[in-house]
């Protein structure tokens, strides 16, 4: 596979020299903050998202890919909009963890994929190959030590809240089929209490803080500018080093679609 061979944690390359691990970038965020927006704007304005995906440098994933299986009680609550999705169990932590340090190996990894109107995952999973830049974004992205530590960089998407609601509540009505009674019941119930637990106080472990998310472009630009020196290996020569004097070969990356 493209690029599979060519990228390992203090391992070798092909041609014996030693390769640096990818540069991982935490963006974290409260519900409809503008999260994904802020990163497919860094895609956007890196050019990224024009090249094929077997030329891709920089990859995105997301913590909504990682819910719990429900069981079958949790299923019927979360159906009635009575199951917490907002808070630090709801999500697959161990499966995060691990997909991460796998992304760090340079190994090719499996995302599951969730449906947000069954509340279930599907049976398909798209398919991360290693990249120079992984992007992973989601409200409880550095509540975890064990996963925040593992980032290089920690993004913190700073939205008014009035606006992450009516965002929440188009959402949730247009793409996922919700009532508006229950979105609002279920915002006032989990949402609000578990961000004001759970994700506010993790901004405090971010780098940068970007205020009105994807419209703050100054903010986006400064990241997509220290993004292009990471890929055109300033940043990782200073802060990472070229492992005996080499710098790492070309390497591909592919976010393909659902299997």
């Amino acid at each position: 596979m493209a690029g599979d061979s060519e990228t390992r944690l203090n391992g070798q390359a092909d041609n014996g020299n030693t390769v640096r691990q990818p540069f991982l970038i935490g963006v974290s965020g409260g519900t409809a903050s503008g999260k994904s927006s802020v990163c497919e704007k860094i895609m956007e304005l890196l050019g990224q998202n024009k090249i094929d995906y077997h030329q891709r440098q920089v990859a995105t994933l997301s913590q909504d890919s990682f819910y719990r299986e429900l069981t079958a009680e949790q299923k019927a609550k979360a159906l009635k909009g009575q199951f917490n999705f907002d808070h630090p169990d709801a999500f697959d932590n161990e499966l995060i963890l691990k997909t991460l340090r796998d992304i760090m190996q340079g190994k090719t990894v499996h995302i599951p994929v969730y449906d947000f109107v069954t509340h279930s995952r599907k049976d398909e999973f798209v398919t991360l190959y290693p990249a120079d830049v992984v992007l992973f974004e989601g409200i409880l992205m550095f509540y975890m030590q064990e996963i925040r530590d593992l980032f290089q960089m920690k993004l913190f998407v700073d939205t008014d809240p009035d606006t992450r609601l009516s965002r929440r509540v188009l959402r949730d009505i247009s793409e996922r089929g919700r009532e508006l009674e229950q979105v609002l019941s279920q915002y006032i119930t989990f949402v609000k209490p578990a961000f004001e637990e759970f994700c506010l106080p993790t901004k405090k472990y971010a780098d940068v803080i970007i205020p009105r998310g994807a419209d703050n472009l100054v903010a986006i630009n400064l990241i997509v500018q220290h993004i292009q020196d990471i890929l055109n290996g300033g940043f990782s020569k200073r802060q990472n080093g070229y492992v005996n004097g080499t710098p790492r070969q070309r390497r591909t990356s592919e976010s393909s679609r659902p299997h």
